[in-house]
């Protein structure tokens, strides 16, 4: 099969496409037929060697895929071959098969494309797990998504629209704000222009909000210590601006107010049920018509150096996916 190999940490440009052996399932395995793969940010920082995890070389980047199954191992009962799934493989989906655990995959709804499911997963995913179990959102509180109209920026602003709150969306630019707002946002904020932390606090009455979801970190993490309500949730999501920020944290004893990590990757293997109970009520709303999930560019597997700068450079407006058939 042709795969897409990182042999050293490095850029985009360091890697390669190569004809490699084909995978094949342990036990507790199975092994996809990859259409699409979705392109994520953490797939910019594992190439480089500055992801949590870190595979032996040489491996192939791409943490999710949707496709069909080849092979199943001994231990697999609830997928057979030639079902259509979709799935968290942590890296290894730039390819045109990838071996993933099957307690991370799951069956694709009948109405979703390969496209769109490659998409789907980890965005999705890492987005109602921060808003159902790490941030306990609530009907009629008020949420503001930093990154809004990038990809778990997007589907956040969705699943806090479907869960009954006020969603305030931030990004650097109108246009990225206007894709926010059809996404459903009930108000916008151009954090590249004036005061953030007084923006966020006219639009809540002063109090400031509820849930703030913050994949960006950096100099707006701070800001958002500042303009968070009492006992609100500011959710750590991930760092896509470059800098890890430090907490003051007598700001947090101030606002009575948590400040709570969002891993989806470790939730979902450490509470699958959980997991799968999320994305039961996530096809459920994508059946509904009330997640659009929003796939702005694809490209051909031999375009992964594009694909990936397009996110390291923060250029994506919603989903990259790469298509392998």
């Amino acid at each position: 099969m042709k795969a897409v190999l990182c042999k050293a940490y490095g850029p985009a440009s360091s890697l390669s496409l190569e004809e490699t052996a084909d995978p094949v399932a342990k036990d507790n395995e199975v092994v996809i037929d990859i259409h699409a793969a979705g392109v994520n940010f953490p797939d910019t920082l594992i190439i480089e060697g500055k992801y949590q995890v870190k595979p032996a070389f040489p491996f192939s980047p791409g943490g999710e895929a949707a496709g069909v199954v080849s092979s199943v191992g001994a231990k697999v009962k609830h997928l057979k071959p030639g079902d259509r799934v979709m799935g968290l493989t942590g890296y290894g989906s730039f390819a045109e098969q990838v071996a993933a655990d099957a307690f991370r995959v799951l069956p694709m709804p009948d109405d979703m494309d390969y496209v769109t499911a490659a998409g789907f997963s980890m965005t999705y995913g890492t987005s109602m797990h921060a808003l159902a179990q790490r941030g306990n959102l609530q009907p009629g509180e008020t949420l503001l998504v930093l990154g809004a109209s990038g990809g778990v920026g997007l589907a956040a602003v969705e699943i806090g629209k479907a869960m009954g709150a006020r969603v305030i969306a931030a990004a650097s630019t109108d246009e990225k704000l206007e894709v926010a707002r059809k996404a459903g946002a009930d108000e916008v904020i151009n954090y590249s222009e004036g005061d953030f932390k007084e923006k966020v606090k006219a639009l809540t009455n002063g109090q400031g909000a509820d849930v703030i979801y913050d994949p960006v970190g950096g100099d707006l993490f701070d800001q958002c210590m500042r303009c968070i309500n009492w006992k609100g949730r500011l959710l750590v999501v991930g760092f896509a601006s470059g800098r890890i920020p430090e907490l003051p944290v007598n700001l947090a004893l101030l606002k009575g107010a948590s400040v709570v990590g969002v891993f989806w990757g470790a939730f979902a293997t450490r509470e699958p049920q959980a997991n799968l109970d999320n994305f039961r009520q996530l096809f459920s709303w994508f059946s509904e018509g009330k997640l659009k999930p929003l796939v702005s560019q694809t490209f051909e597997l031999d375009q992964y150096e594009t694909a990936l700068t397009a996110l390291s450079t923060r250029q994506a407006v919603g989903k990259v996916v790469i298509k392998t058939r």
